[in-house]
C-alpha cells in the first residue's frame, strides 16, 4: 500500500471502527493504508494518537461485551476467548506465572578430608 495524505475527518472513523472491536491492522486496511502509515500518523498527529487510544478501548469493551454475552451458550468456546483476548489486550488480560528459575545454589560449610594412599586402614 502506498502512503495517502492524513486527513483528521479519518479519526471519527477509526473510534467507530474500535466500537466494532476491529483491530489496528483491520482499521489499516479499511483506511487503506500501511500499518507503517498508520503508526506514522499516530507519532505526527495528536488527534489521531487520542482516536486509536479510543479506538483501543472500545475495541476492548466490545471483545468483552462478546465474552459475557456468550458465556452461557453451549457453542461458547471460552479457551478461545480467553487467549484471543491475552493477545489483544495483554496489559489486562493475561495468565501470570512467576517461577523463580535463579537456581541459587548456597554453600554453608566446606569440609576437606586429606586421605594418605598408603594407609590400608579405610
Amino acid at each position: 500500500m502506498r502512503p495517502r495524505e492524513y486527513d483528521p475527518s479519518i479519526c471519527e472513523k477509526v473510534v467507530e471502527f474500535g466500537r466494532l472491536g476491529k483491530s489496528r491492522t483491520w482499521i489499516a486496511a479499511a483506511l487503506d493504508v500501511s500499518r507503517d502509515t498508520l503508526y506514522r500518523w499516530e507519532k505526527e498527529y495528536p488527534e489521531f494518537s487520542d482516536a486509536l487510544t479510543r479506538a483501543k478501548v472500545f475495541e476492548q469493551q466490545w471483545w468483552e461485551d462478546a465474552g459475557q454475552d456468550n458465556l452461557t451458550k453451549q457453542t461458547f468456546q471460552s479457551s478461545v476467548w480467553s487467549r484471543s483476548m491475552a493477545a489483544r489486550f495483554p496489559d489486562d488480560w493475561r495468565e501470570k506465572q512467576d517461577i523463580d528459575l535463579t537456581g541459587k545454589i548456597q554453600v554453608t560449610e566446606v569440609k576437606r578430608t586429606i586421605v594418605d594412599p598408603r594407609n590400608t586402614d579405610t
